[in-house]
């Protein structure tokens, strides 16, 4: 599966870089960066509130599968379906596709904004690649449905209702065109810095969920869920469909915005204050306007990037600039198509991580009912403060994709070690959280209908275990982004991922005959584990190069801090928890013991990040009458001014319309 490359020229006419001993450049950059973090930091907060909605959502939804249907034969049938789009929304959407496609489509970008290359590069890019993929995904999809008997034989073989299980098996199958197509959708709006939309698509998957199961549970039982399946893959795609051709048929993304400047030659801004100003119009034979040399005048690349290979480096008023750096760009060479090698390593990484899910299903069908059950919903909710976590690295794999091309590996290894670190602390916080409290987790959330108190303690046991390789699941999501963004083929990461399910497998048939699903969960945290340690220790020429001692220690310091808070928080939890008093008390005091521990010990032991987050909280919490908004509207008004007419020049006297002679 390849595509026409799309080449650049040799030398790429990108502005040249300004020197550091003009005035105004270091600010101009210092209020870039600022402006860039900023947008990190909002598209970040709306990304982990959209996640959190969903999470909530898929919460619901398998709070609405357990009392509908309890933990027995129905749902271990439907969760052995449940595969199918687990795998496809870890190939498709999470990792597997958007590791080839983002860098991809950042590479477009950077070609796009130097202008050289004929077209468009971007739609070149959908054009050559969107349909090649949909025609592999009903492949694929065809494939599922035909060898869903087998596939079901192979994945559970103590299953006591196989031909339920096959049933939802393929109508779960319709979600590999949805989702690959979802996953495509996502990854090009990321590239292009758009991502609500993408944050919405589970809001929307677990609704159609949701909706099945209460519409068409009475009539169909456990395989209306799968319905849902489908229905929620539609929604997927529907929710991104209009941002994405929005983006296509305007590579600004701002058309109305413009033509109604262009037009009518006003701008109406709502804020905390009131403007009102005029600016020039400069098509009126007015001469154009002069600006000073700051770096928010035009764009400006990134460090070291240079006017062409032989083009004179000069910085603003001609002034020499630094050496350029001699780092290749991405973006320089020449387009490499989209090869089967590049695919063919991102879903075989995606997929032979997912494969742990089949190693438990596995070996838990032979355990007694419910088995497979216990695992799916203790597994749901401990993995919510990894996906939380990662949220920050989902953001910003399209800036680390972005500055590889440009390349700038300096602000790449920065960028990567402080999301590392940033998310290692998140999740230990998430862990020490389910720790402390998951039987009232688990109890608040699912203990009603057919799920029983026995169920409830089978689940916060494995639910506990699970916990302990929730910082190596972190640690894999983070760094593999940094191996594949390039954009070029790494076998490494594949290879890792291998050792740890070797490590998982066998680790998991040992420990499941004198320690049941409490043993296949320790064997799932073993393997990661062991994983997370092989891609920290092979960072360097195959990926950016992060500094793996500093890496290491940013991992390391929060865990002390995580087992501190893990056990005041368990304390307090035990403490109030009582046959008569709700879970939610105990679960909430729990929490807060274990944030309140986390809060004071981070800063005193380092932890990185700690101190910036403990004072946005501290900022955050100063009296409301100090930051009152007021009500601003800002109105700018474009006026045309005269011509400058030349001496002893004339200025033409303006016609008399005949509607102003009528009105006389």
């Amino acid at each position: 599966m390849t595509t026409p490359p799309v080449h650049a020229p040799d030398e790429a006419a990108v502005p040249a870089a300004r020197s550091a001993d003009v005035p105004g450049t270091d600010a101009g950059a210092d209020a870039g960066e600022r402006s860039s973090r900023g947008l990190l930091a909002r598209a970040a907060l709306l990304t982990a509130v959209l996640s959190v909605a969903g999470s909530v959502l898929g919460l619901a939804r398998d709070q609405a599968l357990a009392r509908l249907f309890g933990a027995g034969r129905e749902t271990d049938a439907f969760l052995v379906a449940w595969t199918v789009p687990e795998f496809a929304a870890t190939l498709l959407i999470e990792d597997g596709l958007a590791f080839a496609l983002v860098p991809m489509f950042s590479l477009a970008l950077a070609r796009r904004a130097q202008g050289t290359v004929p077209g468009d590069p971007v739609r070149a890019l959908v054009a050559a690649t969107l349909p090649r993929l949909t025609l592999a995904f009903a492949a694929a999809g065809a494939l599922v449905v035909a060898a869903a008997p087998v596939l079901v034989r192979a994945l559970a073989p103590g299953l006591p209702d196989h031909a339920l299980a096959v049933d939802c098996t393929r109508l779960t199958a319709t979600c590999v065109v949805s989702f690959g197509l979802a996953g495509y959708c996502s990854a090009a709006l990321r590239a292009h810095r758009r991502f609500l939309a993408p944050a919405a698509i589970y809001c929307a998957y677990n609704t159609g969920i949701i909706t099945a199961m209460f519409v068409l549970g009475g009539r169909w039982g456990v395989r209306a869920a799968a319905v849902g399946v489908a229905v929620g893959g539609l929604l997927m795609v529907a929710a991104q469909l209009p941002s994405l051709a929005g983006q296509l048929r305007h590579p600004d993304g701002r058309p109305d915005r413009r033509r109604l400047r262009s037009r009518f030659g006003f701008r109406l801004r709502f804020g905390s204050r009131f403007r009102f100003g005029f600016r020039r119009d400069e098509g009126a034979g007015a001469a154009p306007r002069t600006s000073t040399a700051t770096a928010t005048d035009a764009p400006t690349p990134s460090a070291g990037t240079t006017a062409g290979t032989n083009a004179p480096h000069r910085g603003t008023a001609g002034q020499e600039a630094p050496a350029p750096r001699t780092t290749p760009r991405a973006a320089d060479t020449p387009a490499r198509p989209l090869a089967l090698a590049l695919l063919g390593t991102v879903l075989l990484f995606a997929l032979c991580r997912q494969s742990q899910v089949l190693i438990e299903r596995f070996l838990a069908s032979g355990l007694p009912s419910g088995a497979i059950s216990h695992l799916n919903y203790a597994q749901k909710v401990a993995q919510i403060p990894m996906t939380l976590s990662l949220m920050l690295c989902t953001v910003t794999f399209p800036v680390v994709a972005r500055a590889v091309a440009d390349g700038d590996t300096e602000r790449a290894r920065a960028r990567v070690e402080r999301d590392v670190a940033l998310a290692a602390g998140l999740v230990l916080l998430g862990t020490a959280t389910v720790v402390a409290c998951a039987p009232q987790m688990v109890q608040l959330l699912f203990q009603r209908g057919a799920f029983t108190a026995a169920d409830t303690a089978a689940t916060a046991g494995v639910m506990r275990v699970y916990a302990l390789g929730l910082l190596g699941q972190t640690v894999v999501g983070a760094l593999a982004r940094c191996y594949f963004s390039a954009g070029r083929a790494n076998w490494y990461p594949l290879g890792a991922m291998a050792v740890g399910i070797a490590a998982t497998a066998g680790a998991g048939a040992w420990a499941v005959g004198p320690w049941g699903v409490s043993g296949i969960a320790a064997a799932n945290a073993a393997g990661i584990t062991v994983t997370a340690a092989l891609l920290v220790a092979g960072t360097g020429p195959r990926s950016v190069p992060v500094r793996v001692r500093r890496v290491l220690g940013d991992l390391a310091r929060p865990v002390p801090v995580a087992v501190a808070a893990a056990v005041a928080g368990a304390l307090v939890a035990d403490r109030l928890a009582a046959p008569g008093v709700s879970p939610a008390v105990p679960l909430a005091a729990g929490a807060a013991a274990v944030v309140g521990v986390f809060a004071v010990l981070a800063p005193v032991l380092g932890v990185r990040g700690a101190v910036p987050a403990v004072e946005s909280v501290r900022r955050s919490l100063r009296p409301v009458t100090r930051r009152l908004p007021h009500g601003r509207i800002s109105l700018r008004i474009r006026f045309p001014l005269p011509r400058r007419l030349p001496p002893g020049a004339r200025p033409r006297r303006p016609r008399k319309s005949r509607g102003s002679r009528r009105s006389r």
